[in-house]
């Protein structure tokens, strides 16, 4: 395993184990971060834990012409119960996905220092939001990664009310040009919107 130090450098994605972990410390800091995304390389860790950066093998993506709409999802989308946004409240979505439960943790690994971090990714325009509103109340959305390569690296996403989150991938997805977008590990969730596994060095072929 290697172990991160001050310089600004992450060993070849190769070197990650089985479970796809490459390297543990380091920071969040701006650079790093922009360095790791640049490497199909994403932090994932719990309050308390040191940093864990991941490469995984194979990487679970959405390629946007894959995208799957139900039924019941195309009838929200005419609806307009919910009005749907981008970049209106980037620390509203990512502190909602911090409070979200999540089956299987008992905490979030969207720490405070994760948050900070992220919302600077944002204020340089390198980290996007889709806000789902109901009433002018947020209760819906997700954010990501975007270092302008053509792909867009999903984090995480929360659901106040239901389909609210399914109904802001979706929307962002159809009112895009991405050509991947990242969604990291396999969900249920967003297998059911098409997206699949596919070799990691598939993926980074997309980065490139």
């Amino acid at each position: 395993m290697h172990f991160l130090g001050k310089n600004i450098a992450f060993p070849d994605v190769s070197l990650a184990n089985a479970e796809g972990l490459l390297a543990i410390g380091g920071d969040l800091s701006l650079e790093r971060l922009i360095l790791a995304y640049q490497r199909g390389i994403f932090p994932w860790y719990e309050d308390g834990e040191p940093i864990l950066w991941w490469s995984p093998d194979p990487r679970f993506v959405l390629f946007p012409n894959h995208l799957k709409v139900s039924k019941s999802m195309r009838k929200i989308l005419k609806a307009s119960t919910f009005n749907v946004t981008m970049n209106q409240d980037f620390e509203g979505v990512i502190r909602n996905c911090a409070q979200s439960k999540r089956q299987g943790q008992a905490g979030t690994w969207i720490t405070e220092t994760m948050i900070e971090a992220y919302c600077n990714l944002h204020e340089r325009n390198l980290a996007k939001s889709v806000e789902v509103w109901q009433d002018d109340k947020l209760v819906g959305g997700f954010y990501g990664v975007d270092l302008n390569n053509g792909m867009f690296c999903g984090e995480s996403m929360f659901s106040a009310v239901s389909n609210s989150s399914k109904l802001a991938f979706i929307s962002f997805v159809q009112s895009t040009n991405y050509k991947l977008i990242d969604c990291q590990l396999h969900t249920v969730h967003l297998e059911s919107l098409g997206a699949v596994e596919i070799p990691r060095d598939k993926f980074l072929t997309y980065i490139s």
